[in-house]
């Protein structure tokens, strides 16, 4: 198969993904379609190495590894954590809620290394689902890390229906408070955390370096330095501790931009965050090549126990976080649910949501300055900090 058509059938199943997400507004991930597709093309008339064929060979996927978790922590503002800190231990209990459920009940059911790979793309998204399915690979375990793919594919099924019922619930609850005045405050939405997609900040390092020096390859070069750096890093403690220099990537990240050596969201800046999404992507997707229809069968039982068995772990721990902070337990489990989407989901789901309860243009700033901080955050720190750690830990125990 020639490079060009590899590429382009590749791409296209992405896009396809896109287009029947955007139509049932992400009531159908995209990310399922394109599995689907991709599990189908192996099944049919895909070479074994299609992705290798369309450019995106295991080098440069940890290539984009590298470069995507770097940028992840440039997307971390300690200010915005500060005014969120609920949201941050309610995000974090929903996390130790699938974790203590999976260790506990899942171990009945399972084996350690099931439950081991199955945790981090279960609470996290594209790059902990990588870093999870490489490991497997690496240890011999084909299986599981065919599993840690399906787990990342399939997980926003539990978490879009929950979380839309869930924010309907605590929305209705606000706009009856609000018409009776009932809120206890009312805040403005400019007093959120600013949307992960938006990045403003220059690097106060190069702040007098004219605009036309600071290129896209100079904006590669501190991305890849930092990345450089974290991996010597991991190599100079491995005799004292072993740690996953994809974890040191997203602390040398938020140092990074915290020194001004970084601005935010640099990828994007410098035009290459779609590209590395999308190659991404077709790396993840590449481990489903081993996945023949019998395996698929075999993985049906362990994928639904697990997200059944870590959704109900959540919502237990998310529950009692929310009552001791006084938070509700629709917000609650709201924010813990952000584990299995993320951004941009996370975004989309809210703003649909208050969409369909008021058309109102006061009631829609209520809704949106009490619903989507707590959103925007709860996803950034449980799919963008917490997996990648999560994930770095757990592949040594494989």
């Amino acid at each position: 198969m020639a490079q060009m058509l590899a590429i382009s059938i590749l791409l296209l199943a992405l896009y396809i993904g896109e287009v029947i997400s955007a139509r049932t507004k992400a009531w159908i991930p995209s990310i399922f379609v394109s599995g689907v597709l991709f599990l189908l093309g192996y099944w049919t008339f895909f070479p074994p190495d299609i992705v290798a064929i369309a450019g995106i060979p295991a080098a440069v996927a940890v290539l984009l590894i590298y470069l995507l978790i770097v940028n992840m922590g440039t997307l971390l503002s300690l200010q915005e954590l500060k005014r969120q800190w609920r949201t941050i231990l309610i995000a974090i209990s929903g996390i130790l809620g699938i974790v203590a459920a999976l260790f506990t009940i899942g171990l009945l059911l399972f084996d350690f290394q099931t439950i081991a790979v199955a945790i981090p793309p279960l609470v996290g998204g594209l790059v902990s689902a990588l870093i999870m399915s490489e490991g497997a690979t690496a240890a011999g375990l084909p299986t599981l890390a065919v599993f840690a793919v399906v787990i990342y594919v399939i997980q926003g099924f539990a978490g879009y229906p929950l979380t839309s019922i869930m924010l309907k619930r605590e929305g209705r609850n606000l706009l009856q408070k609000y018409r009776n005045d009932d809120l206890p405050e009312q805040k403005l939405a400019s007093d959120g955390p600013a949307d992960p997609a938006e990045e403003n900040n220059e690097p106060r390092m190069f702040a007098k370096m004219p605009e036309k020096y600071n290129t896209d390859f100079f904006k590669f070069f501190r991305l890849a330095v930092v990345g450089y750096l974290a991996y010597l890093t991991s190599v100079w403690v491995a005799p004292l501790f072993e740690i996953s220099p994809f974890v040191l990537c997203l602390l040398f990240g938020i140092i990074a931009r915290s020194i001004g050596f970084l601005e935010r969201h640099p990828l994007m800046k410098a035009n290459g965050f779609g590209f590395a999404i999308a190659g991404l992507l077709l790396f993840v997707f590449d481990g489903l090549k081993n996945a023949t229809p019998e395996m698929m069968l075999e993985l049906l039982y362990p994928l639904f126990a697990c997200i059944i068995i870590g959704v109900a772990g959540m919502y237990i721990f998310s529950f009692i976080i929310g009552k001791v902070l006084k938070v509700s337990k629709e917000m609650a489990f709201a924010v813990s649910l952000t584990a299995l989407y993320g951004f941009p989901a996370d975004y989309i789901i809210t703003v649909e949501v208050i969409d369909s309860l008021t058309k109102d243009e006061k009631e829609r700033e209520v809704l949106t300055s009490y619903m989507l901080p707590p959103m925007l955050v709860g996803g950034f720190i449980t799919v963008t900090i917490v997996s990648v750690i999560l994930a770095g830990i757990f592949v040594g125990f494989l």
